[in-house]
């Protein structure tokens, strides 16, 4: 994996495999402290259809081997799906995903648990992937 540096409230994450969870958490805490954000909240954006971004556990990584597992258990790649393009699985799972999350902002630091780290979904990888951040005081 391959992070750009911030720049213009974004960064760029290239993916390699179809499915990847990859942790941004540290990108997210970055973006607070270039913008001198003390007290507000940071919005997470993934302006993606095939991809998306959520919050879960960060200690085991068998946590999002097993998203992955149950995500393409629900919705399996190949079904007799009539969109043309052929990745009709991506989009409903990064729609289960959701396309933003927000972070509480306290003293300079992004208010999650103990365990919480904000992941970029990648359901229709190998590609080069924006993430946008904005920050609300």
């Amino acid at each position: 994996m391959f992070r750009v540096s911030l720049s213009m409230n974004q960064i760029t994450v290239q993916t390699n495999s179809r499915t990847e969870f990859i942790d941004i958490t540290d990108d997210v805490q970055r973006f607070a402290q270039e913008q001198n954000l003390d007290d507000g909240i940071i919005t997470v954006f993934v302006p993606h259809t095939t991809a998306g971004v959520t919050i879960n556990e960060n200690a085991d990584p068998d946590v999002t081997a097993d998203l992955e597992t149950v995500l393409n258990d629900m919705i399996p790649w190949n079904n007799g799906y009539r969109h043309l393009e052929g990745n009709t699985a991506a989009h409903v799972k990064a729609s289960m995903m959701g396309s933003f999350a927000q972070i509480i902002v306290k003293n300079g630091r992004l208010c999650l648990g103990t365990w919480q780290s904000v992941y970029f979904c990648e359901f229709d990888g190998p590609r080069s992937r924006h993430v946008w951040f904005k920050e609300t005081t």
